[in-house]
């Protein structure tokens, strides 16, 4: 394994360090201002619009779309590897309010791309894929259920029911990311088309629902640890009542849905973790600049020998989270998701646990300016904390890994 950057790759990094440094970083706070003013909180700032067109015209936009010639739709994205990929969502991470969005790059409208794109029909593609791919529109994935333990996806209750040339959709969603966004156009929706079936893993199906269908009710924003999580466009909870969509909107195959989410949650997962990375850096960073700023009991608090021990601590963990990662996105390359689902799920396991205890670090550092809006710290934590659920908790990540090994034993 050769995990040197490539030329094309060092190419884009370099682009993007300088994007990072000439419009991400100085639009952070002219974002929150603008927000602040929005006649409708959940809107895009006009920053946003601005840093997206200036992305696209530098050549970095939807980087993050891997183009698998063995796949449909190859041809959509900027034909970089996983490999490749890997160290510029790391620099996107050190600013997951923007830079995701900036360069299109932002979930969940990434997974829901990935989906149309390998699983779409030409119509669905032309008709939600496209304007996806030109940041014209965003999209929402409405899988996670109040009353059931959505971590066991065959628990799902929502209802899909053919009748006639239609699909009548009824249940009830929350934490759906993206659909506060008065720009999402569509949800993709997970229910039962076959509650009773025999193989609880075929029940499930996938349909396309635009936002405007009658009886589509976006009920409340969730909030993530009190922050509305702007950049993910808010998690909502939405009730689908009595909703009817045409039979054409079904993805793939009735049946297929927990097929579909198993194959768009494993570039999600590896997606999250590249950019948790950034955020370790960022913390990092902020603690570096703090150590070397401030004093406490007559000496700075880099020469405390505490944060000394943080600050090593951090680095060494970074440096192996990064390697795992960058390990995953080369098997997924060459053998493909499947050959590593064993590194898929380490990562998933490993990289956000850790990174929530790097930043943790970084906020007992910065004291009450840790926890505060002045910095980004706080924000940070509780997203690196949100994802030891999000895309499967934890747990149910070691219970497979556990069996997989184990399985060689028996």
């Amino acid at each position: 394994m050769d995990f040197a950057f490539d030329a094309r790759t060092e190419e884009l990094r370099t682009r993007l360090l300088t994007f990072m440094d000439e419009h991400i970083y100085p639009s952070e706070e002219i974002a929150r201002e603008q927000r602040s003013l929005l006649a409708d909180p959940w809107g895009t700032p006009a920053v946003v619009e601005e840093l997206k067109a200036e992305a696209r015209r530098q050549g970095l936009w939807n980087l993050f779309f891997v183009d698998d010639p063995n796949l449909p739709g190859a041809g959509y994205g900027a034909g970089l590897s996983n490999l490749q990929y890997a160290p510029l969502a790391e620099l996107t991470g050190r600013s997951p309010e923007l830079a995701p969005t900036a360069l299109n790059c932002a979930a969940p409208d990434t997974g829901n791309m990935e989906v149309l794109a390998q699983f779409g029909s030409e119509e669905q593609r032309k008709q939600w894929l496209e304007p996806l791919l030109a940041g014209e529109i965003r999209s929402a994935f409405a899988m996670t259920e109040p009353e059931v333990a959505s971590s066991d996806a065959t628990n799902i209750r929502t209802s899909i029911r053919r009748e006639g040339d239609e699909y009548v959709i009824n249940g009830r969603k929350w934490y759906i990311s993206g659909a506060m966004n008065p720009a999402c156009a569509v949800f993709i929706v997970m229910g039962k088309t076959d509650p009773d079936g025999a193989d609880p893993r075929r029940q499930q199906s996938m349909v396309l629902v635009p936002r405007d269908t009658p009886g589509v009710e976006v009920r409340r924003a969730m909030r993530v640890y009190g922050y509305e999580d702007h950049s993910h466009g808010g998690h909502a909870e939405v009730v689908f009542d009595n909703i009817r969509v045409p039979v054409s909107h079904l993805i793939g195959e009735e049946g297929g849905g927990f097929a579909i989410a198993q194959a768009r949650l494993g570039p999600g997962r590896i997606h999250h973790c590249m950019r948790l990375i950034g955020m370790a850096e960022r913390a990092i960073e902020l603690m570096c600049r703090r150590a070397v700023g401030r004093a406490t009991f007559g000496k700075p608090l880099a020469e405390q020998g505490v944060v000394q021990n943080w600050i090593a601590d951090a680095r060494v963990t970074v440096e192996q989270l990064r390697l795992l990662v960058l390990k995953t996105a080369w098997l997924m390359d060459t053998v493909g998701n499947r050959g590593a689902h064993t590194e898929i799920q380490a990562i998933k396991i490993a990289t956000p646990r850790a990174v929530v205890d790097i930043i943790d670090s970084a906020v007992q550092l910065y004291g009450a300016g840790g926890i505060s809006q002045d910095f980004p710290l706080a924000e940070l934590w509780a997203s690196a904390r949100t994802l030891r659920l999000a895309d499967g908790p934890d747990e149910v990540h070691q219970r497979s890994l556990a069996r997989r090994e184990l399985k060689k034993y028996r």
